[in-house]
């Protein structure tokens, strides 16, 4: 049983930063792509970035680039979000997804950490 377990959102102010992680367990993740998706109040849930645990590669979402790292620890089977000069709009639930990297549809997700950017 695949399980994500988010966690390291909150309450920042603009410009601040959070790192969000995501714990993995339940099998080998080797062949897997995770990513960060958000949903903000209203909106529909949108990609922020991916990473395939075998290599490394990384995507993100113009929102995201050059503001956000996404990077794994293979021996905590841990995904993070590193999340800097962030903005009023990052502001969102954000949730951890897994897929088998040739899989169409992320099919594993956690239950998601808010991060709230305010004054």
């Amino acid at each position: 049983q695949v399980q994500l377990v988010e966690s390291g959102g909150g309450l920042v102010q603009p410009g601040g930063s959070l790192r969000l992680s995501c714990a993995a367990s339940g099998r080998s993740f080797s062949s897997y792509t995770m990513a960060w998706f958000r949903q903000a109040p209203g909106k529909e849930r949108e990609f922020v970035a991916r990473i395939r645990w075998s290599d490394g590669s990384t995507l993100y979402a113009d929102s995201a680039k050059g503001r956000f790292t996404i990077s794994r620890d293979n021996a905590k089977n841990t995904v993070y979000l590193q999340m800097n000069s962030l903005k009023p709009e990052d502001t969102a639930v954000y949730c951890c997804a897994a897929k088998v990297v040739v899989a169409p549809n992320y099919n594993y997700w956690g239950q998601g950490t808010q991060v709230t950017v305010s004054s």
